[in-house]
């Protein structure tokens, strides 16, 4: 369940029309983001787990607030679409982004209950700082005891904002690994027939959260 979560935590990323709470990144690192957003989950999450897993629909209020604003969720939409992108219409990637993201916090939100203060150890940076592109190295510990590696690529907006647009969890690039299932389904189904598909797994899985807390 933590490493689902840590797949949204991350760049997790797709969803295009959504405005982010008002607080300056300009001028922080992606060091200091990474650590930023640990610390605020911390904050968040420990400590109210039973009130968040009765109420669904806040646990995503939190995701929106500490995760979204430094994700480039255009740039990572593109990125999953991959050549697909050049095929559908405007409209179509306005309504794959929106879909998409709510899709993965919807169905994996759940997950970040099991976030505790701690978990994340921002490693050192290697090398200078790019101007454009770089590299955040993490240690998440599991609940197991084990500890994973947690990369997180970022890019410099137009705007000066270090954002990330993807996550490498164990060696595995979650943009890359989501191209794959996105073209294999394209294929089948078309771009409006996934829309469709990850607009109904986004509303449902509010409802299964809510059952399974009731115990249904």
């Amino acid at each position: 369940m933590l490493k689902r979560s840590l797949m949204l935590l991350a760049a997790l990323c797709i969803g295009a029309a959504f405005t982010a709470p008002a607080f300056a990144t300009v001028g922080q690192t992606p060091q200091q983001i990474v650590q930023s957003i640990a610390d605020q989950l911390g904050t968040a999450v420990q400590g109210h787990q039973a009130e968040l897993q009765q109420n669904p629909e806040q646990m995503v209020k939190v995701i929106d607030g500490i995760i979204l604003p430094h994700f480039d969720t255009n740039y990572a939409a593109l990125l999953v679409l991959g050549r697909y992108a050049r095929q559908a219409t405007p409209a179509q990637r306005v309504a794959f982004s929106q879909a998409f993201y709510n899709a993965l916090i919807h169905r994996y939100g759940e997950g970040l209950l099991a976030y505790t203060r701690g978990a994340v150890k921002v490693l050192p940076a290697r090398g200078p700082l790019d101007q454009n592109r770089t590299l955040v190295r993490t240690e998440v510990k599991l609940a197991n005891g084990n500890s994973i590696s947690v990369d997180y690529a970022f890019r410099k907006t137009a705007s000066g904002e270090w954002k990330a647009y993807d996550v490498i969890i164990a060696g595995i690039s979650y943009i890359t690994n989501y191209r794959n299932q996105v073209a294999a389904e394209i294929q089948k189904e078309g771009i409006d027939g996934l829309i469709k598909r990850l607009q109904t797994e986004g509303a449902g899985a509010i409802d299964q959260m809510k059952q399974q807390d009731s115990g249904h």
